[in-house]
């Protein structure tokens, strides 16, 4: 949007999209995670796989992070790949807004044995959001 000033100048403003990862995002509760694998939906783009179910009493959408011990025995690099995953999510996570209103909670899931590279963790996260999107709409 701009607005013309005096003369030939203009101001331009640019709205931002808040990138937060708030406490209340984060999903803690073991019900909710046990309801994920129990009842919940999955979809897989290597090197994620991601578990969602529909919440009920829910003021936004809660997403948790994992990589299994079995993959990576160090917890320096599982902390390193949950970390990745988590930025990612946070940074294109307004990809879901469009719910109609209904809120979901998701458990992310690192399936591959390798470390991973930023760049590709990140375009993986975009195109799984984009189907999980088209899934729950």
């Amino acid at each position: 949007m701009t607005r013309p000033l005096c003369g030939n100048a203009q101001i331009t403003y640019f709205y931002k999209v808040k990138h937060t990862f708030t406490k209340a995002e984060k999903l803690k509760s073991r019900k909710v995670i046990e309801q994920l694998f129990s009842e919940g939906k999955s979809i897989n783009k290597f090197p994620l796989k991601v578990f969602y179910v529909r919440l009920e009493n829910a003021q936004m959408h809660q997403a948790a992070f994992a990589v299994p011990k079995r993959n990576f025995k160090l917890a320096v690099s599982r902390n390193r790949i949950k970390r990745q995953i988590r930025e990612a999510y946070r940074l294109h996570k307004h990809m879901l807004k469009d719910t109609s209103g209904t809120q979901f909670a998701f458990l992310f899931l690192y399936i591959s044995k390798d470390k991973p590279q930023y760049e590709h963790l990140e375009r993986q996260m975009v195109t799984l959001l984009k189907k999980v999107g088209d899934e729950i709409l």
